[in-house]
């Protein structure tokens, strides 16, 4: 898979761990993985507070991508859902020790609420080679 940064000034620049489009060429697999939420596989319980479910969240889609032959690297398009948006500055913090350029690209939503009472929920496509 090659995957190549898309850039114009002719838009807003990128302002954290995102790119504005990524093009992706390659043979393999398109993966879709659905939502996840800050849920302790071993106990099905939510983890407390807002810091541990965004690890909890990005470590869900690393098992799910791991599963279907990937990882986070070749996740292409992140959605990023939160209940609080002042709490985006602490994902973008966080996503840098998850992912390395090219960034996804990426979308952030503010919404009313989660499943299970989540504070933030996640959502990826992937690129596999088959």
């Amino acid at each position: 898979m090659i995957k190549q940064i898309i850039k114009t000034t002719k838009a807003p620049q990128a302002i954290g761990t995102y790119s504005q489009a990524i093009r992706v060429r390659t043979g393999g697999d398109t993966v879709y993985l659905s939502g996840q939420i800050g849920l302790d596989p071993d106990t099905m319980q939510m983890i407390d507070g807002i810091d541990a479910q965004i690890r909890q969240v990005f470590n869900n889609l690393q098992a799910v991508a791991t599963a279907s032959g990937g990882d986070l690297g070749d996740i292409v398009k992140l959605n990023i859902f939160l209940t609080d948006l002042d709490d985006f500055a602490l994902v973008n913090e966080i996503m840098a020790s998850y992912f390395v350029q090219p960034y996804p690209a990426r979308a952030a939503v503010g919404v009313k609420a989660l499943p299970r009472g989540a504070l933030i929920e996640m959502d990826a496509i992937m690129i596999v080679q088959g």
